[in-house]
């Protein structure tokens, strides 16, 4: 099982007007959590993420999450998908 690599941004705000407007920005909303650490909140680029969820097994690999050079190991918990789209509008991971 190969590991999975996305590159993310930081994001500073919390709540529901922050992610929709990261997701007017083109970006997919994403929290890492666990690990008896702070959770650190990030956006995602669409198509990177897509190309990662088209992946067999994607909820059993391990991810890398690259965030300003320093890199996060993580599975993903969960992904919350648009209703009539289908597409991605947030993404939980939990740190090994």
């Amino acid at each position: 099982m190969a590991t999975i690599v996305l590159n993310a941004e930081k994001r500073e705000k919390a709540g529901k007007g922050a992610a929709r407007a990261i997701r007017n920005g083109g970006r997919v909303p994403a929290v890492i959590y666990g690990g008896k650490q702070e959770p650190v909140m990030v956006s995602l680029h669409p198509v990177e993420l897509e190309k990662a969820l088209d992946k067999r097994d994607f909820y059993k690999s391990e991810i890398e999450i690259v965030l300003d050079g320093k890199k996060h190991k993580a599975t993903c918990q969960d992904v919350q998908f648009h209703v009539v789209s289908d597409f991605p509008i947030h993404v939980d991971f939990l740190r090994k």
